[in-house]
């Protein structure tokens, strides 16, 4: 196995414990085991754990956005958000690991001690998606955090519960979750249902 190909092996293995286990209690050492390597050699490649864990996340943090980058094809602004809120739904059911891995509690990252969560990376690099958008629709750049980080936190959490349930179809999560941001409670439709999904 070449250096490039072992590495890409540690990352999977890691991957994998990360999601079943978490950080804290996953070990180089079970990392090593799984792949049939020595601990230095995982020492090698990421310098212990947390370069490691890492990587994982910056994998998987570069994929869900890629994903939700990706899916805003639409104009309107509800057909945008129904195309996040079905890119995440997408990425949950075929990256399960992954999606597990960005929202179990992580350890501070970065020398700064200000990397308190995946998912605040999350909602600060969709900050910049909506900025933008708002910028040319004319709405106010400047809460485009506040709404951002209203929207990661309500689809991620709805998210972990959708990963567990799985019901109801992942077509009427996304209707419900863009009907009440969409519309607020106090407008909330009976039906719901997705404007880019329509007859099919």
């Amino acid at each position: 196995m070449s250096a490039a190909q072992r590495r890409e092996q540690l990352i999977a293995i890691g991957r994998q414990l990360f999601a079943e286990r978490g950080f804290d209690a996953t070990s180089i050492e079970e990392v090593a085991a799984r792949a049939k390597v020595s601990k230095p050699v995982v020492y090698e490649h990421f310098g212990g754990k947390e370069g490691l864990y890492a990587v994982v996340v910056d994998r998987e943090v570069r994929s869900l956005l890629d994903r939700i980058a990706a899916a805003l094809t639409a104009g309107h602004p509800r057909e945008l958000l129904e195309q996040a809120a079905l890119a995440l739904l997408d990425y949950i059911e075929e990256e399960t690991n992954g999606f597990r891995v960005l929202v179990r509690e992580s350890p501070v990252m970065s020398a700064s001690g200000n990397f308190s969560s995946v998912l605040n990376d999350v909602a600060h690099q969709v900050e910049h998606i909506l900025g933008a958008e708002f910028k040319t629709r004319g709405y106010d750049p400047k809460l485009a955090e506040l709404y951002s980080q209203a929207l990661v936190g309500m689809v991620s959490l709805v998210g972990r519960w959708w990963l567990e349930v799985r019901k109801p179809r992942k077509e009427t999560v996304a209707a419900h979750m863009v009907n009440l941001a969409w519309n607020g409670l106090a407008q909330l439709e009976q039906k719901p249902g997705l404007l880019t999904r329509r007859g099919k």
